[in-house]
Protein backbone atom coordinates (compact mmCIF):
# COMPACT_ATOMS: atom_id res chain seq x y z
CA UNK A 1 0.00 0.00 0.00
CA UNK A 2 1.88 3.08 -1.23
CA UNK A 3 1.83 6.20 0.87
CA UNK A 4 0.31 9.30 -0.72
CA UNK A 5 0.68 13.00 -0.12
CA UNK A 6 -2.67 14.28 1.20
CA UNK A 7 -4.04 17.55 -0.12
CA UNK A 8 -3.97 20.46 2.30
CA UNK A 9 -7.37 20.89 4.00
CA UNK A 10 -7.33 24.64 3.21
CA UNK A 11 -5.87 27.05 0.64
CA UNK A 12 -2.15 27.85 0.74
CA UNK A 13 -2.85 31.38 1.97
CA UNK A 14 -5.53 30.37 4.50
CA UNK A 15 -3.21 30.43 7.54
CA UNK A 16 -1.69 33.85 6.82
CA UNK A 17 -0.35 35.92 8.46
CA UNK A 18 0.70 33.24 10.98
CA UNK A 19 1.97 30.83 8.32
CA UNK A 20 2.53 32.10 4.79
CA UNK A 21 1.53 30.54 1.49
CA UNK A 22 5.24 30.31 0.66
CA UNK A 23 5.92 28.26 3.79
CA UNK A 24 3.03 25.90 3.05
CA UNK A 25 4.07 25.48 -0.57
CA UNK A 26 7.62 24.51 0.41
CA UNK A 27 6.68 22.53 3.51
CA UNK A 28 3.80 20.55 2.01
CA UNK A 29 4.73 20.30 -1.68
CA UNK A 30 8.49 19.78 -1.25
CA UNK A 31 9.34 18.51 2.25
CA UNK A 32 6.28 16.34 2.91
CA UNK A 33 6.35 15.04 -0.67
CA UNK A 34 9.99 14.00 -0.18
CA UNK A 35 9.09 12.00 2.95
CA UNK A 36 6.34 10.21 1.00
CA UNK A 37 8.60 9.48 -1.97
CA UNK A 38 11.45 8.21 0.22
CA UNK A 39 9.16 6.17 2.48
CA UNK A 40 7.65 4.42 -0.55
CA UNK A 41 11.12 3.55 -1.90
CA UNK A 42 12.33 2.28 1.48
CA UNK A 43 9.12 0.31 2.08
CA UNK A 44 9.98 -1.98 -0.85
CA UNK A 45 11.70 -5.10 0.46
CA UNK A 46 11.30 -4.01 4.09
CA UNK A 47 8.87 -6.79 4.97
CA UNK A 48 6.35 -4.12 6.05
CA UNK A 49 4.63 -3.68 2.68
CA UNK A 50 0.86 -3.72 3.07
CA UNK A 51 0.97 -2.51 6.69
CA UNK A 52 -0.84 0.65 7.75
CA UNK A 53 1.18 3.82 8.36
CA UNK A 54 1.03 3.60 12.18
CA UNK A 55 2.21 -0.02 12.06
CA UNK A 56 5.08 0.84 9.73
CA UNK A 57 6.14 3.63 12.11
CA UNK A 58 6.03 1.39 15.19
CA UNK A 59 7.63 -1.65 13.57
CA UNK A 60 10.46 0.19 11.80
CA UNK A 61 11.46 2.13 14.94
CA UNK A 62 14.91 1.04 16.08
CA UNK A 63 15.17 -1.48 13.22
CA UNK A 64 15.10 0.42 9.92
CA UNK A 65 16.19 4.03 10.49
CA UNK A 66 15.68 5.27 6.94
CA UNK A 67 12.17 3.90 6.64
CA UNK A 68 11.28 5.01 10.17
CA UNK A 69 12.47 8.59 9.64
CA UNK A 70 10.47 9.05 6.45
CA UNK A 71 7.34 7.12 7.48
CA UNK A 72 7.22 8.85 10.87
CA UNK A 73 7.60 12.27 9.26
CA UNK A 74 4.83 11.36 6.81
CA UNK A 75 2.60 10.35 9.75
CA UNK A 76 3.47 13.54 11.65
CA UNK A 77 2.69 15.77 8.68
CA UNK A 78 -0.56 14.00 7.71
CA UNK A 79 -1.79 15.20 11.11
CA UNK A 80 0.13 18.48 11.24
CA UNK A 81 -1.89 19.98 8.40
CA UNK A 82 -5.11 19.03 10.22
CA UNK A 83 -3.83 20.36 13.56
CA UNK A 84 -4.03 23.83 12.04
CA UNK A 85 -7.05 25.75 10.81
CA UNK A 86 -7.89 29.27 9.70
CA UNK A 87 -9.09 31.21 12.77
CA UNK A 88 -7.69 28.45 14.99
CA UNK A 89 -6.14 28.66 18.43
CA UNK A 90 -7.70 30.61 21.24
CA UNK A 91 -8.71 29.61 24.75
CA UNK A 92 -12.19 28.28 23.94
CA UNK A 93 -11.57 24.52 23.83
CA UNK A 94 -14.01 21.62 23.39
CA UNK A 95 -15.38 20.59 26.79
CA UNK A 96 -13.73 17.18 27.06
CA UNK A 97 -10.32 18.53 25.97
CA UNK A 98 -10.60 21.44 28.41
CA UNK A 99 -11.59 19.14 31.28
CA UNK A 100 -8.60 16.87 30.67
CA UNK A 101 -6.20 19.80 30.31
CA UNK A 102 -7.54 21.14 33.62
CA UNK A 103 -7.31 17.76 35.36
CA UNK A 104 -4.06 16.41 33.92
CA UNK A 105 -2.02 19.50 33.04
CA UNK A 106 -3.08 22.16 35.54
CA UNK A 107 -5.23 24.28 33.22
CA UNK A 108 -4.89 26.02 29.87
CA UNK A 109 -2.25 28.55 30.89
CA UNK A 110 0.05 25.87 32.29
CA UNK A 111 -0.57 23.66 29.22
CA UNK A 112 0.39 26.58 26.97
CA UNK A 113 3.54 27.41 28.95
CA UNK A 114 4.67 23.77 29.07
CA UNK A 115 3.87 23.13 25.39
CA UNK A 116 5.77 26.26 24.32
CA UNK A 117 8.69 25.24 26.56
CA UNK A 118 8.78 21.76 25.01
CA UNK A 119 8.94 23.23 21.52
CA UNK A 120 11.46 25.92 22.42
CA UNK A 121 13.84 23.58 24.26
CA UNK A 122 13.78 20.75 21.70
CA UNK A 123 17.39 21.01 20.56
CA UNK A 124 17.70 20.94 16.79
CA UNK A 125 14.94 19.44 14.67
CA UNK A 126 11.93 17.74 16.21
CA UNK A 127 8.41 18.09 17.52
CA UNK A 128 6.48 19.11 20.63
CA UNK A 129 3.39 17.12 21.53
CA UNK A 130 0.20 16.87 23.52
CA UNK A 131 -0.31 13.12 23.83
CA UNK A 132 -2.52 10.63 25.63
CA UNK A 133 -0.50 8.17 27.70
CA UNK A 134 -2.02 5.68 30.17
CA UNK A 135 -5.34 7.54 30.00
CA UNK A 136 -3.84 10.95 30.87
CA UNK A 137 -2.64 13.92 28.87
CA UNK A 138 1.09 14.54 28.73
CA UNK A 139 3.37 17.11 27.10
CA UNK A 140 6.28 15.49 25.24
CA UNK A 141 9.06 16.48 22.86
CA UNK A 142 10.89 14.25 20.41
CA UNK A 143 13.89 14.63 18.11
CA UNK A 144 13.73 14.53 14.32
CA UNK A 145 10.73 12.47 13.10
CA UNK A 146 10.14 10.53 16.31
CA UNK A 147 6.65 10.76 17.79
CA UNK A 148 4.64 9.55 20.80
CA UNK A 149 3.52 6.38 18.97
CA UNK A 150 6.91 4.80 19.69
CA UNK A 151 6.68 5.75 23.38
CA UNK A 152 3.40 4.00 24.06
CA UNK A 153 1.33 7.16 23.65
CA UNK A 154 -1.19 8.58 21.16
CA UNK A 155 -0.42 11.99 19.58
CA UNK A 156 -3.34 14.42 19.97
CA UNK A 157 -1.52 17.61 18.92
CA UNK A 158 1.93 18.18 17.48
CA UNK A 159 3.91 21.17 16.33
CA UNK A 160 6.78 20.85 13.89
CA UNK A 161 9.92 22.67 15.12
CA UNK A 162 12.13 21.78 12.14
CA UNK A 163 13.44 25.07 10.75
CA UNK A 164 11.63 24.54 7.42
CA UNK A 165 8.37 24.90 9.33
CA UNK A 166 9.01 28.48 10.38
CA UNK A 167 12.19 29.97 8.92
CA UNK A 168 10.60 31.73 5.93
CA UNK A 169 8.12 33.53 8.24
CA UNK A 170 9.97 33.85 11.55
CA UNK A 171 13.68 33.37 10.71
CA UNK A 172 15.30 32.09 13.91
CA UNK A 173 12.47 33.21 16.24
CA UNK A 174 11.12 29.75 17.08
CA UNK A 175 9.31 30.97 20.26
CA UNK A 176 7.37 33.55 18.22
CA UNK A 177 6.30 30.84 15.75
CA UNK A 178 5.20 28.57 18.61
CA UNK A 179 3.13 31.36 20.19
CA UNK A 180 1.42 32.03 16.86
CA UNK A 181 0.72 28.29 16.48
CA UNK A 182 -0.94 28.00 19.90
CA UNK A 183 -2.76 31.35 19.86
CA UNK A 184 -3.93 31.44 16.25
CA UNK A 185 -3.59 28.11 14.43
CA UNK A 186 -4.52 25.08 16.58
CA UNK A 187 -7.54 23.20 15.29
CA UNK A 188 -8.98 22.13 18.66
CA UNK A 189 -11.86 20.28 16.98
CA UNK A 190 -9.33 17.88 15.42
CA UNK A 191 -7.62 17.42 18.80
CA UNK A 192 -11.03 16.47 20.22
CA UNK A 193 -11.63 14.04 17.33
CA UNK A 194 -8.31 12.26 18.04
CA UNK A 195 -9.01 12.22 21.78
CA UNK A 196 -12.43 10.64 21.20
CA UNK A 197 -10.88 8.01 18.90
CA UNK A 198 -8.17 7.19 21.45
CA UNK A 199 -10.40 7.08 24.53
Amino acid sequence: MAFELPALPYAYDALAPYMSAETLEFHHDKHHQAYVTNANKLLEGSGLEGQGLEDVVRQSHGKNAGLFNNAAQHYNHVHFWKWMAPNGGGTSLPGKVQAMIDGDLGGYDKFKADFLAAGTTQFGSGWAWLALKDGKLAIMKTPNGENPLVHGATPLLGVDVWEHSYYIDYRNARPKYLEAFVDSLINWAYVEELLDAAS
